[in-house]
């Protein structure tokens, strides 16, 4: 997240934190890691995508940011309610976060951000990093 010149932050924030206990920095670190070994169990794997883009960009609100980054470091979070090892159920806590998320935002989701998604679906299926 870029801190424009100027802005408050909360005690103890760091620059880049979004205030929801994550930072732009871990989420690009860990999301296609996790999203690699969740890619199957995951029926709406473009909105969750370009969920990832709209956080990163600049021009999203703040409040939807902090959503979506919130919503996404639960997502790259190895322990969580349902622990994402156990076989098909792991991941149906991190969908239902996400989900939420991805309709309280939906109005920020640009066609750019669903273009970008669509872009690296495609090389994560062909086998190529994703952006």
């Amino acid at each position: 997240m870029t801190t424009l010149e100027g802005e408050i932050l909360e005690p103890g924030q760091k620059t880049g934190d979004t205030g929801a206990g994550a930072d732009e920095t871990s989420i690009k670190a860990g999301f296609w890691r996790t999203f690699r070994k969740a890619a199957g169990q995951i029926p709406f794997a473009e909105d969750v995508v370009a969920s990832y883009y709209c956080a990163l960009d600049p021009r999203t609100p703040g409040k939807s940011k902090a959503v979506l980054f919130g919503a996404l470091a639960y997502f790259i979070m190895p322990m969580d309610a349902i622990p994402d090892i156990l076989a098909f159920v792991g991941f149906s806590d991190d969908i239902a976060v996400l989900s939420l998320a991805i309709a309280t935002v939906r109005s920020n989701l640009t066609e750019a951000h669903r273009i970008a998604a669509r872009t690296s679906l495609a090389n994560f299926a062909a086998n190529k990093k994703p952006d």
